[in-house]
């Protein structure tokens, strides 16, 4: 596993192998969204996973979104087991399909990334992870701007979880991962790009 440190000169291009899985992590408000927004294009108002040549880049807004013309009626908290379950279903089937993905996810739930580190394994594929540490603070910012804020005690859950996960990625003891980036905020803002290797081609005899 290679740990990438946090600090202004750490990355601007980050490649991985065709079909790998990079799951982009952090705190609630940490600015996952804003970055793949940055990289991708994106406009926040999508319904289905974007296709990036090869890959797909697939956020929770996505499934929020195609969720709201159903479920207007339910208050958004009641909404988040049934949009995260739309999300990581979306995941695994793009996996499935030998896409390339990248995606949002709630970091401080390792058991998704075993889950996900498991179909990877299935499918002959690897994860990766890029993790978006932010101080606390700055991601109840982030929170308050987007205009969606956890209550003080999950966000405090989040927050001791998070520690966990960035002093075991800092040490080199993460197993899920094939390969771990950590970014603080001016890092992630240097970020211009996540590449794919491009797919060998079919050898063809005669």
């Amino acid at each position: 596993m290679a740990t990438t440190p946090a600090s202004r000169s750490s990355v601007e291009d980050l490649r991985y192998p065709a079909g790998s899985l990079v799951l982009l992590a952090g705190l609630p408000g940490a600015g996952k969204s804003t970055l793949l927004d940055r990289l991708y294009g994106l406009r926040g108002d999508e319904r289905n996973p974007v296709r990036a040549g090869e890959a797909r880049v697939i956020d929770s807004r996505q499934s929020r979104n195609w969720w709201a013309r159903y479920l207007g009626p339910i208050p958004p908290r009641a909404r988040i087991p049934l949009v995260h379950t739309t999300h990581v279903v979306r995941i695994a089937r793009a996996l499935l399909k030998g896409h390339s993905v990248v995606a949002h996810t709630r970091g401080t739930w390792p058991h998704i990334l075993y889950g996900f580190a498991w179909l990877a394994r299935r499918v002959g594929s690897e994860v990766h992870l890029i993790l978006l540490d932010v101080e606390p603070r700055t991601a109840r910012e982030g929170q308050l701007s987007r205009g969606r804020v956890v209550t003080s005690a999950t966000f405090a859950r989040h927050c001791r979880r998070w520690r966990v996960i960035i002093d075991r990625a800092r040490g080199g003891s993460f197993p899920p991962a094939a390969s771990v980036t950590i970014l603080d905020r001016p890092a992630a803002n240097l970020l211009r790009a996540i590449r794919f290797d491009e797919r060998p081609s079919a050898r063809r005899d005669g």
